[in-house]
Formats: C-alpha cells, structure tokens, sequence
C-alpha cells in the first residue's frame, strides 16, 4: 500500500472542504500498524448548521432535475469511483485494518450503488388508482428534502453508498456524518462527485465529528427530515428518541446475533465453510456475520471435528495468506477482550482461538474463536461481540432450533443449512429475521433489500425497496 498519508480530513460542505477557525483534530491511526496516517477534524452544532443550510439550499434544484439527469450523475459517480478503485481502496485499507483485496471489493460494491440506483432514478413512480367515475386518483412518490446519514466505521463507503445513492435517485440532499475512525473516502468521493462528475454543491456534504457533537445536533436539526442510521442498539435508541419528538422517519440498522443452523442432512463441506466465514469475514465487524451456531445435536461431534481444524488453519492479521485484517478500533479491540473473559467465567469451552496477544510492533489482531458449552441464557450468547467469535449450541429437532434462534432480541439475519426444501421452507417462514440465507451464508447483492427485526432495527436497505423509505407518498384524487 506504500507509505502511510499524514494529512487533515476536513468537513465537505456546499461543494468544498471547510476549516473552521480554531479547529479541533483527532488522530487517525491504522489498526493494523498503529502509526499516525492522519488528523481528522471535529466539529460541532455550527458546522452541522452550515452543513444542513448547504443541503436544504441545492433541495429544490435538485429535487426538480430531470431524474434521468441525476441518474446520469449517479451513474458517473460509479464509475469514477471504479477509476479510483486502487487509491480509495487503500485509503480504506489504511482507515479500518481491512485487508487491501477486501477492502479493494467493497470499493467495487460501492460503485455499483451508484450505478444501480442511476439506473432506476427515473422508473420509480406512482400508481393511478382506480376508484371510478367521475374521479382521476393517483400516488406520487415525493423525496423528503434533507436526509441525514450517520455511518458506522466497520464499511466506511460501502455504507455511505448503500445510503447515499437511493436517497441522492429520488431527489433528497443529504449530510453525512462518517464515523471520526474512518472518514477519509467518503470525503474523498464527495469531493470527486462534484469535480468530476457534475453533483451540484450541497446536494452531497459531509460532516467529521463524533457522535456526541455532531450526530446528535444533525438528528435535531430543523431542516433534517429524514435520518438513515448504522450502529449500535444504544445509540439507535438515542437518535430514536430525538427523532420522536420531532416525528420524522428513521432507517435503523442495528446490531445483530444471527444464529448460523445446521441440520442432520446438510452437505457438510459446505456448511464447514459456509460457517467460518459467516463469523470471520472482516474480523467478525459485520453486523450480520453468523455469530451462533446452532448444530442438530447428532451431528455435534462431527460437525465440529471438520469445523475446528478449519479454523485453525485461517491466516489473519499481518500473516501470509490472511483472510482478515484488524480489529477496527481501539475501543472495539479492547471489547473482545473482555468477551474472552466473560466467555471463560461463563463456563464455556474455547475450543480453538482466544484472546489476541498483545504483542509488540502488532496491530490489532483478534484470533478466530470458537466456545462451546454454551447455553442460551449465556451472555456471550445473547450479545453481539463484533468480533470473530463463533458460540456453538446444539438442538434436537427443527421446532427446537426454531425457538433456539429466535431467542434473541435481534432479528438481522439467519442461516439454514439443508438438503431438505420443505424444511428450508418452513425455516425461511418461522424464523424472526429480516434475511434468511439458505446454504450460503450472507448471500444477496445490492438488488435485495436488508433490514431487521425486533432491536436490529426497522426499514430496509439496498433494493429498490430502499427507495420507498427515501420518500413520503402523496394521494392526488380530482374529480373530473
């Protein structure tokens, strides 16, 4: 990736960087090596103010463009970012830990939101409804105006494109707060979008601050209308209450323990490989990842004789052949730790992997866990760990495993593992998840919508489904 950056990140607003007079900075640190790569600004109420002015400025303009022209400018921003695919992924890389060809395939993803979402700006439309003589009624799908995106630091720009675009199709402008860990590509893109490829100024602004001081005044600002929200179960509940008071809609995606299910009659081999990357991929940071598994207790002893020597042989960190990076943060390192600890005093059995060493010159590198022993009422059960740790529990028959998986305040994901499509049917059906993926784990693509249940939060994502929670509908009936 060559040398690190040591450079500012500064806010993004009506089309410029913006440096506030007496400006506060944090450091940015690469998790995988610890090294300074840069200074990222913090702002507070005011530059949320010039930010929201900026965007509620470019709505009407935008609002009225042709939707085929933003489609065009969507489109462009795709592939802009595809011709600087190699730079933003290694700005990524450096951001969040993520190895460069992961990191290099969420760039990829990010793209192609904007080249999918260009592409449907000018077919969503409303109904005509037909109520009889002598009345014309019909449905108008209208954009909110200011749509307020506040981003998790695990996929920097994936999330903000999955955000961004459907919100962007449909004619809304929008300020995105990117976590303060991670800023740097979205900052990098929304600058590219308006030198490069025609986005007018204000239509895109983003925000650099934490949660506190800048998330918490742009869910309160008078001229945000809609807010899209990744992150914790806490934090959803504090953006919940503001944005209460104020009755405007939220898009929350929130934490996830999605149970990973694997019956008697299930191809093995690749189930084994199915599981470990549910719990793996990108150091377990996915809000999705298959965090428990649930085994058909007949199949217990075998199952996990293929499943930890499987394990064992990932590569992670700064090794040879490494399928994931670094622990993302600090904060989130220093949490799976504690997990390991909680996992131990819980009674439960490590059966491979464990603490991550601290080790000198190393970065933040959490080793693929897994713990059995382990019963439902167990914390390391119930809570997300945001870490590669797998908790294996066991079931005896299919109405079991469906009370085993739902036992959980989460609903993001689920996965079923069977030869038998009457039962991946039924199981598709009983499970209390926004997705459930039958014999590949987190399959999909950005055509099919993502949301949860219950505390995993509520709208959807990605689809053409996420563009019916970037507008309000609008009933016009005329007697003729």
């Amino acid at each position: 990736m060559g040398k690190a950056r040591t450079m500012n990140c500064e806010h993004f607003i009506a089309g410029r960087s913006v440096v506030e007079p007496n400006a506060s900075y944090v450091d940015n640190r690469a998790p995988a090596t610890g090294e300074v790569i840069g200074r990222v600004a913090l702002g507070g109420v005011e530059i949320v103010d010039t930010a929201a002015q900026s965007a509620s400025s470019a709505f009407a303009a935008w609002r009225d463009m042709r939707p085929m022209e933003r489609g065009r400018i969507l489109v462009d921003i795709g592939r802009m970012i595809r011709a600087n695919a190699l730079r933003l992924a290694e700005m990524e890389a450096l951001d969040t830990g993520k190895l460069l060809e992961q990191a290099a395939g969420e760039i990829e993803t990010s793209a192609q939101y904007f080249e999918y979402y260009g592409g449907l700006a000018n077919i969503f439309y409303g109904d005509v409804i037909n109520i009889g003589a002598p009345y014309h009624s019909y449905t108008r799908r209208e954009p909110f105006g200011v749509v307020a995106t506040i981003l998790p630091w695990n996929a920097p720009l994936n999330q903000a494109a999955r955000a961004v675009a459907p919100a962007l199709a449909v004619g809304n402008t929008v300020v995105a707060k990117p976590s303060e860990e991670t800023p740097s590509t979205l900052v990098e893109v929304a600058r590219l979008a308006v030198e490069q490829c025609g986005l007018p100024p204000g239509v895109l602004n983003v925000v650099l601050g934490t949660g506190r001081e800048v998330g918490e005044p742009l869910v309160a600002h008078p001229r945000v209308r809609k807010v899209m929200f990744t992150g914790s179960v806490r934090a959803g509940r504090e953006i919940g209450r503001v944005a209460a008071e104020r009755i405007i809609p939220l898009t929350l995606e929130l934490g996830g323990k999605s149970p990973n299910i694997v019956f008697d009659d299930a191809d093995f081999d690749a189930a084994v490989t199915g599981v470990v990357r549910a719990f793996t991929v990108n150091a377990g940071q996915v809000c999705i990842a298959g965090s428990r598994l649930l085994l058909q207790s007949s199949i217990r002893d075998e199952f996990l004789r293929r499943l930890v020597p499987a394990v064992e042989a990932l590569k992670y960190g700064d090794q040879d052949g490494a399928v994931f990076g670094a622990i993302t943060t600090v904060a989130q390192f220093e949490r799976v730790q504690a997990f390991h600890e909680l996992a131990i005093s819980e009674g439960a059995v490590r059966l491979t992997g464990g603490a991550a060493g601290a080790e000198a010159g190393r970065g933040l590198f959490a080793a693929p866990t897994v713990y059995s022993g382990v019963t439902p009422d167990m914390r390391i059960a119930r809570e997300e760990a945001f870490a590669p740790i797998l908790t294996v529990l066991t079931f005896e028959e299919e109405h079991q495993a469906v009370a085993m998986a739902n036992d959980s305040e989460f609903g993001l994901g689920a996965g079923v593992w069977t030869r038998d499509l009457s039962r991946a049917l039924r199981m598709a059906a009983a499970l209390e998840a926004g997705q459930v993926f039958v014999n590949e784990y987190m399959a999909g693509g950005i055509e099919t919508p993502f949301g949860g249940y219950k505390n995993s939060g509520y709208g959807r994502e990605k689809g053409i489904e996420a563009l019916t929670h970037y507008t309000q509908l609008k009933c016009v009936t005329i007697r003729i």
